[in-house]
C-alpha cells in the first residue's frame, strides 16, 4: 500500500504533466458552460488542482473565501478576449483552472 505522500507526489507529477499553456479564446465555451476557475497569482496551479481532485473542502472553501480561485466574472473574459491572453490550464473534471501566466 502506498503512503498519502506517495500518491500525492505521483498526481502531482501527473498534473504537471497535463498543464498546458492556452489562449483564452479557446476556453470559452468551456466559459460559457460555468466550468472555468480563474487561480491567482500567488497560488501554485497544480496545488490548487490537487486540493480540488482531493476534494479538500476546507482548503478549497478558504481560498474562494480570500478570492484566491472562483469562476471567472464576465469582466475578467471580456478583458483577457480583448487582450487576446495566454493562461496556464489544467483540467480537474469537471473544471478548467486557469492562471495568469507572469513573465
Amino acid at each position: 500500500m502506498q503512503d498519502p505522500q506517495h500518491q500525492d507526489d505521483i498526481l502531482r507529477a501527473s498534473l504537471n504533466r497535463e498543464t498546458a499553456r492556452i489562449a483564452w479564446k479557446e476556453l470559452l465555451r468551456f466559459f460559457a458552460a460555468g466550468t472555468v476557475v480563474a487561480v491567482s497569482k500567488e497560488l501554485d496551479l497544480v496545488e490548487v488542482a490537487i486540493q480540488i481532485s482531493k476534494d479538500n473542502k476546507t482548503t478549497i472553501e478558504q481560498w474562494m473565501l480570500e478570492n484566491r480561485i472562483g469562476k471567472v466574472s464576465d469582466a475578467q473574459a471580456k478583458d483577457w478576449l480583448e487582450t487576446d491572453t495566454a493562461l496556464w490550464a489544467v483540467v480537474v473534471r469537471p473544471w478548467i483552472l486557469v492562471q495568469q501566466i507572469t513573465e
